[in-house]
């Protein structure tokens, strides 16, 4: 379909929980294909639905040149740690270093309403709870160190003064 334009903090759409998506209908089959042509650019590891404007349970990824989607992920189970630099294209320039675990699996459907199970460690772990914090209304600066978040913020409003998409 199409590439869509990134919602950026402060837009209530990223601080929303998306909705479950209970029919497959053509324009959850255009979502998905949205968010597949969008997420397909150098740089974007992952692309949730809400990100795009819309408040359906959905992401796509493109890790390591494998790329997807999970319709309606929930987190089954994570482990180990990892902290490392992340960025979101919902804040852009943006980049901490984010508490996360390890390794993540996340469990969905597929457009045929197939079970998905999305597992990984390092990038891929990360981008999976990444994901699913957005469909929660969630974005990475909320899992920072009171400090860390504090500059962030700060940060964030230094370059409001710049233009916003």
């Amino acid at each position: 379909m199409s590439i869509r334009s990134i919602r950026v903090v402060p837009d209530p759409v990223l601080r929303t929980v998306c909705d479950p998506i209970t029919t497959i209908t053509p324009a959850v089959r255009g979502l998905v294909t949205d968010l597949l042509d969008t997420v397909d650019d150098p740089g974007r590891a992952g692309l949730s639905a809400n990100q795009i404007g819309v408040s359906l349970r959905a992401f796509s990824y493109n890790i390591d040149g494998r790329v997807g989607y999970v319709l309606n992920p929930v987190i089954e189970e994570t482990s180990g740690e990892q902290y490392g630099d992340e960025g979101c294209l919902s804040l852009p320039g943006l980049w901490y270093q984010t508490p996360r675990a390890d390794y993540a699996r996340c469990r969905g459907i597929d457009l045929d309403g197939h079970t998905v199970v999305l597992e990984g460690r390092g990038v891929m772990g990360r981008m999976i709870q990444h994901e699913c914090d957005h469909l929660d209304g969630h974005v990475y600066i909320d899992r920072l160190e009171r400090d860390e978040r504090r500059k962030a913020m700060r940060q964030m409003r230094e370059s409001a003064g710049g233009s916003r998409r």
